[in-house]
């Protein structure tokens, strides 16, 4: 049978293989590139995890080897992976809303936790912060709910920027804090002006035209459905889906 477009190639699964957990024993269970097809196949289209077609394997395999790999750090070690030699050089800062679907919106009455869900204008939202390179790869990732403000994650996305880079960003990151976190870092902060600001910095309009890349990785991760809208109630579910996603992309660049 012809591989499906969202499966993955071969490729893609010698790079992803080797930094799976291994098993060696006990009760056989179901290969683990047909279970990520499958966990591929439900972000891709947004469906229920129930509806996971059977060539893929049982549906709550699935989604219990996706659950226990996320708890397990398997995610955010594969991300790690491949994004170790990125280039530095030239980096970009954005954040996107995404809408909460009503399905995922379930928090039962009295939960401490927002889940990474904030009430806005156009109801519930998560606001996902990245920084990417000069590729336009994903580099850094933060989950909010969609109230936040975006230089409120900035500071902590800088941390992960080599010395001696290039920052790019909005308006909505010019702000003294930023500046002085990058200036610590040995970054330059390539930021317009806010028209009130006092203190005038350095821009370059030249260098900012490459800012389009972090714009084009969220367009790139959307046409996933199930990042594109949060089906999720769980932020770290949904953050673990958006790192596999985004190491599918490293896997392919």
């Amino acid at each position: 049978m012809a591989r499906r477009r969202y499966e993955l190639s071969d490729r893609e699964w010698a790079i992803i293989e080797p930094l799976l957990p291994n098993k060696p024993r006990g009760v056989p269970r179901v290969d683990d590139r047909r279970v990520l097809n499958g966990i591929m196949w439900r972000f891709r289209s947004g469906a229920p995890w129930a509806e996971i077609p059977e060539r893929y394997g049982p549906p709550t395999t699935c989604y219990n080897r996706f659950v226990r790999w996320r708890k397990a750090g398997v995610w955010d070690r594969l991300l790690a992976a491949v994004s170790a030699g990125f280039n530095g050089e030239l980096v970009m800062i954005d954040s996107t809303c995404v809408r909460v679907h009503q399905h995922g919106a379930t928090a039962k009455r009295g939960d401490p936790s927002d889940h990474g869900m904030g009430r806005s204008r156009g109801g519930l939202t998560t606001k996902l912060h990245a920084l990417v390179d000069a590729d336009g790869r994903p580099v850094g990732l933060r989950l909010t709910g969609g109230q936040v403000h975006d230089a409120c994650e900035a500071e902590a996305l800088i941390e992960g920027i080599p010395e001696g880079a290039t920052l790019l960003g909005d308006k909505g990151y010019d702000s003294n804090a930023i500046r002085e976190a990058a200036a610590a870092r040995n970054v330059w902060a390539n930021i317009p002006n806010r028209s009130n600001r006092k203190q005038r910095y350095g821009f370059s309009s030249w260098l900012y035209r490459q800012r389009n890349l972090v714009e084009r990785f969220f367009s790139r991760i959307k046409q996933f459905r199930g990042i594109a809208t949060r089906y999720d109630k769980y932020a770290e579910n949904y953050l673990a889906a958006v790192k596999l996603i985004c190491t599918r992309l490293w896997c392919a660049a």
